[in-house]
């Protein structure tokens, strides 16, 4: 019998989710860093925000699952 510890499945879960964050936050990254002229910084702020909220809503998922099927449905498809 498979037994699997639910912190580390949790562990690696959120680090999943950071780097699939991270990947979302690169094209919008850019324009705020570098300040582009022509670049709207404030459409590039607003989809930051849009992509955290969605990753804040997986990190709750997350963080509240008591099986592994229950991680495996809140991870970034």
């Amino acid at each position: 019998m498979i037994t699997i510890n639910i912190d580390k499945a949790k562990t690696i879960a959120h680090n999943v989710r950071r780097a699939a964050r991270a990947e979302e936050f690169k094209p919008h990254d850019e324009i705020i860093m570098k300040q582009i002229p022509g670049a709207d910084a404030t459409a590039a702020e607003t989809a930051r925000q849009s992509i955290r909220d969605k990753y804040v809503t997986m990190q709750t998922a997350i963080n509240a699952a008591t099986t592994v099927d229950e991680i495996k449905a809140a991870m970034p498809q």
